[in-house]
Formats: C-alpha cells, sequence, structure tokens
C-alpha cells in the first residue's frame, strides 16, 4: 500500500492528504470533510508510511499491515472504531499473528481501524501491482 502524503496531525481528527507547500508549513486536505488548511512547523505531523505496528520479532510498517487487512477482509470495509477492543485485538491478530499486545494500546487499535475504513473509503487503499 502506498501511503505517501498521507498525515495524521495531532490535535485534528481524521486524516489528511498532502496538497502543496508554504514557506512555514504544508497546505492539507482532510479526507473527512475536503477541507484544505495550512499546518504549520509548530504541528505535531506523523506521516502514515513512517509509522509502524510493534511486534514481538520485528516492528511492521502500517502499510504491510493493512496489505495483510486488505487480504483478510476481501478488500472491504474491517470493524468500525467503536467496535470491542477485544474483537480488534482478535482481528488484528489474524492479520498480524507477531503483534505485540503489551504495547499496541486500545487507542492505537481504534485508530487503526478508523484511518483502513476511511482510506478504504477513498481508494487510497489499493493492493500494488506486482511484477512478473
Amino acid at each position: 500500500m502506498d501511503l505517501s502524503g498521507i498525515i495524521s496531525i495531532a490535535g485534528k481528527s481524521g486524516l489528511f492528504k498532502m496538497v502543496g507547500q508554504m514557506k512555514n508549513g504544508i497546505v492539507v486536505e482532510s479526507l473527512l470533510d475536503g477541507k484544505r488548511f495550512p499546518a504549520y512547523a509548530t504541528n505535531k505531523v506523523s506521516a502514515l508510511e513512517d509509522i509502524s505496528i510493534y511486534g514481538y520479532s520485528e516492528d511492521v510498517p502500517l502499510g504491510e499491515v493493512y496489505d495483510k487487512l486488505y487480504a483478510l477482509e476481501d478488500g472491504k470495509p474491517s470493524l468500525s472504531a467503536k467496535a470491542s477492543v477485544d474483537e480488534m485485538r482478535t482481528r488484528l491478530r489474524e492479520a498480524f499473528e507477531d503483534f505485540d499486545e503489551e504495547r499496541v494500546y486500545s487507542s492505537d487499535l481504534k485508530k487503526l481501524f478508523a484511518w483502513y475504513n476511511l482510506l478504504l473509503e477513498h481508494g487510497i487503499l489499493k493492493p500494488e501491482a506486482t511484477e512478473e
């Protein structure tokens, strides 16, 4: 999954797509409502392509976890972020058996599934074509 250009901003709900640059920040567009606004250097911005999920043997990039979840769900939406934490842990364990349950908090699980469904809804989660 190519998650380049998709970011999360601390204190703001949802995900954002980078659409431009400014002298002292970037211009982002909300995936929730399509509104554009500036994100300054003082905002805590996290690129989804840089986020990893803790595993017992190694940390796995979020894109790879979403690849596995996409395959498990056959390209359909997954659990709602309002599902129980136990359901989320079980579903993630089906997709990524090695995730560290002690270091992946329930708030992380809620974001993981909410972001998955949001990205899927906007057509951003597509399996990458493999070369033959």
